[in-house]
């Protein structure tokens, strides 16, 4: 598959910490998970500590199973490619990264005591859809613009709270972050301009 240099690179990360993750012991995982995934009580309670700091970030780069783990970098190559190709590298990154702590921010309003550890990139890469639709909502190929993608935006948030409270097929009892892939989602699809200021291709007016 001829992928974009950086996302590319993310999925290289993401599986590569997989990998990590998979060759530790169960205690070791366990603490991993613990103390890098996002817990919102840690930012309910007195004192943040420095697993507090990292969650937002380091939980993007955590996964569940290789189940969980397969469909995010699908995912990512689908949605990233189209978006680093258009808008470039550090974009992307940027873009990646923001709306995962948007899925973050998102999912501590819903569960703002939860004591479970959320992790993945469902966050992240939501975002980048999100982005896919500004831009498909740009192209002078799409009439309607922004109206014409809002039957998707609707259908993807509504499928992001279903599985959030039936589960995901495959998942097992794996609890599902819906409030996160809403969160992130939502941010490119608002404030997409904001990130391609300066950036806009040929191709999109």
């Amino acid at each position: 598959m001829n992928l974009p240099r950086t996302v590319g690179i993310l999925i290289a990360v993401n599986v590569a910490v997989y990998l990590v993750q998979a060759a530790m012991p169960p205690v070791w995982e366990r603490w991993v998970i613990f103390h890098l995934g996002f817990i919102p009580l840690r930012w309910s309670a007195d004192g943040l500590s420095w697993s507090g700091l990292l969650g937002p970030v380091t939980h993007q780069f955590l996964h569940g199973g290789i189940a969980h783990l397969f469909v995010n970098m699908i995912m990512l190559a689908a949605f990233g490619s189209g978006v680093e190709r258009l808008l470039g590298g550090r974009r992307l990154l940027i873009m990646y990264l923001v709306s995962g702590l948007a899925g973050a921010a998102a999912h501590y309003l819903a569960y703002p005591e939860g004591t479970l550890p959320v992790v993945g990139a469902s966050g992240a890469i939501s975002g980048l859809f999100g982005a896919i639709l500004r831009l498909m909502a740009k192209n002078p190929a799409v009439t309607g613009g922004f109206v014409r993608i809002l039957p998707v935006v609707f259908i993807w948030i509504a499928i992001a709270v279903i599985t959030g409270f039936t589960g995901m097929p495959g998942a097992g009892e794996a609890q599902v972050a819906w409030a996160a892939h809403i969160g992130g989602f939502l941010l490119t699809l608002i404030f997409f301009d904001l990130f391609a200021i300066g950036a806009w291709p040929r191709r999109v007016r």
